[in-house]
């Protein structure tokens, strides 16, 4: 049985991923490693606690002595590293903590595996020739983007906020093992997720949360700026796809080509919450504009072509499925929390 170590997910994308991939390839075990910070909940994994394939290890990946645990003591053979500081507010209130995770931490991650692997650069120990890093990231590494053009592969990197920084520190340092050691890597950038299992601070939560409490639903600035949505699980096939048969040195871009304003999103789930549990009068007119978020980039659209013409994905959600899905299950989610209030 092949052990693969997976990071962070304990998180948003990575317990939607855990279950798929366990599901999918009863043949890998996995060793989750996450440090339960405020946006981890192992409630979002209590589907997989009990499979015989799955291990979870409390603990930070900035912990180089833990790191050279798991690896030794199970022998890992992958790498799918999720473990991230995510949330853009926070890193303007307190960036030293997104550098120390998403910097270091992803440092830590590459150099351990590097030595449990290889004798030298370029050449693997014998058996472990197969192994591969898997490192996610951000379309906020490439900046913000005009009214018309995409994100490709090919686009300059040009971080606005400490996080998108951080993340294009982490997407370099997995560039540099790559080129200096041979090590075999792959990048993938992703669009905007949404979908279950989503920390409550993140948009469209945080519009399905205040909209059924009756409270205001603050909106950044005029509303206007543009995300590229993709839908969580359409996200973790696309991982899966990329881990097993991307080009080595290789960065994918994963996107579900549903450009949407922040006033296109919340519009659509007050229509639905308008039908679903209606009341005097429409959800919209709980919609309130604040103060504009510092640096905050006006549009983000990614070109998901090199994944689908050279591997074959594909977005099974778009938007107007994947969001009705969405808000079905937080509906129920925060429903069941205020009936065991």
């Amino acid at each position: 049985m092949k052990s693969i170590l997976v990071t962070g997910c304990a998180g948003f994308i990575g317990s939607n991923f855990v279950p798929y991939f366990l599901e999918k390839y009863p043949e890998y075990f996995l060793i989750n490693l996450d440090l339960l910070t405020y946006a981890g909940d192992l409630a979002n994994l209590s589907d997989v606690k009990a499979d015989a394939n799955y291990k979870f290890i409390k603990g930070d990946i900035c912990n180089r002595e833990l790191v050279e645990f798991i690896f030794d003591e199970y022998d890992v053979r992958g790498v799918i590293h999720f473990a991230a500081e995510s949330h853009v507010d926070n890193s303007i209130k307190n960036p030293g903590v997104f550098i120390e995770t998403n910097v270091n931490g992803s440092f830590t991650l590459l150099d351990v595996a590097y030595k449990k692997w290889m004798e030298k650069p370029f050449t693997f120990k014998e058996g472990y020739e197969g192994c591969r890093f898997h490192h996610i990231s951000t379309d906020e590494v490439y900046g913000t983007l005009n009214e018309t053009d995409l994100f490709t592969e090919e686009t300059p990197y040009a971080p606005n906020s400490p996080y998108s920084a951080s993340k294009a520190s982490s997407d370099m340092i997995v560039r540099s093992y790559q080129e200096t050691y041979g090590m075999n890597t792959v990048i993938t950038n992703c669009s905007n997720n949404y979908g279950p299992k989503q920390h409550d601070e993140k948009l469209i939560p945080t519009i399905i949360r205040k909209a059924l409490a009756c409270e205001s639903i603050p909106i950044y600035g005029d509303g206007k700026n543009i995300r590229d949505w993709l839908y969580v699980l359409d996200h973790c096939k696309g991982i899966d796809l990329v881990y097993h048969t991307g080009k080595e040195a290789n960065v994918y871009n994963i996107g579900g080509r549903n450009e949407r304003t922040n006033l296109q999103i919340v519009d659509a789930i007050c229509s639905i919450l308008d039908k679903k549990t209606p009341k005097s009068d429409s959800y919209k007119e709980l919609i309130t504009f604040i103060e504009d978020r510092a640096g905050h980039d006006r549009r983000y659209a990614i070109d998901a072509t090199k994944l689908e013409n050279e591997l074959g994905w594909k977005a099974d959600e778009d938007f107007d499925s994947g969001i009705v899905k969405t808000v079905d299950w937080y509906f129920e989610k925060y429903n069941t929390k205020e009936a065991n209030a």
